[in-house]
């Protein structure tokens, strides 16, 4: 599903940072360097700053399991460090993917649901507070219990991602629905193969599911770019791609703990990002061979 209302600037035209806010499959990264990677074949001369500040574990709801990592730590929440990465970071652009842990994989509760949408609701008042120009929210991945596939926690989701859908048409917001596309690729090929998964773990999705995450964006912002059914095959298909990515995604890497450890976390056990000086002379070395491909 796509919003109603189409913002600009575009994605590509960017003076700002491009700012990807969620959870461990954020912060994992890959469907965020395939959508850098894939605007920046579709516009090489472009070249926005696209900031990856997933936090695992992390929920808008504030919600946590009372055991959660074995006792070590509550969940984090976004709001403890919403203020210092939007001031910091000064985005113009935001992504916005919640709800795999808001629910904290437990069955439905309107509490917790209700948590939730508090949660989105106060989210996207104060992106509008700092005049984020564009603000485009994407829903949950799908959820594979491992006995009960999406018949599980993925029920939960379900009602998340159209609840989600539903405020984004009743507010005009921007949306990319990546939860039932996925659900019913996940369902289709559990037909065919019932060992199937785009998670092994039901949560974190391999290459493939963020590839039909990607998709879904790619989709929605290049609506002409022809999206082949992998990654693999995708790379195959445009000139110069299969070297492009893995530098992108290098960068990406560096620079996402670089950007959390700047703007600060509460969540422990992450990464110690390097100093943003250094970062940035990488950043730009690696910009530079980018623009020799």
């Amino acid at each position: 599903m796509r919003g109603q209302v189409r913002h600009k600037p575009e994605i590509w035209d960017a003076a700002g940072p491009i700012l990807f806010l969620g959870n461990s499959i954020t912060y994992s990264g890959q469907y965020v360097a395939m959508t850098e990677s894939l605007l920046l074949t579709s516009h090489p001369k472009k070249s926005p700053i696209f900031c990856n500040l997933g936090l695992p574990s992390e929920t808008v709801s504030g919600l946590s399991e009372p055991n959660h990592a074995d006792g070590k730590f509550p969940r984090p929440c976004l709001f403890d460090r919403l203020d210092h990465v939007l001031d910091k970071i000064k985005p113009e652009v935001v992504f916005v993917c919640y709800g795999m842990n808001d629910g904290i994989y437990l069955p439905f509760d309107s509490s917790r649901f209700e948590a939730y949408k508090v949660g989105i609701l106060r989210l996207h008042e104060r992106l509008q507070k700092a005049e984020i120009k564009r603000i485009i929210w994407l829903t949950p991945p799908v959820h594979d219990d491992l006995r009960l596939r999406t018949a599980g926690y993925n029920q939960v989701l379900d009602r998340y991602a159209d609840w989600l859908m539903a405020e984004a048409v009743k507010n005009s917001w921007e949306i990319i629905d990546l939860h039932f596309p996925m659900k019913g690729y996940l369902e289709q090929q559990i037909k065919v193969d019932s060992t199937f998964k785009l998670a092994t773990d039901g949560v974190h999705p391999g290459t493939l599911g963020h590839w039909l995450m990607a998709k879904a964006i790619i989709a929605h912002l290049l609506p002409k770019m022809v999206l082949e059914p992998t990654w693999d095959e995708q790379l195959s298909r445009y000139a110069k791609l299969e070297r492009l990515y893995p530098l992108v995604l290098k960068r990406q890497t560096i620079m996402k703990d670089a950007w959390l450890t700047h703007t600060g976390h509460k969540r422990p056990g992450m990464t110690k990002g390097l100093p943003m000086a250094q970062a940035y002379r990488l950043y730009q070395e690696i910009k530079s061979k980018i623009a020799d491909l």
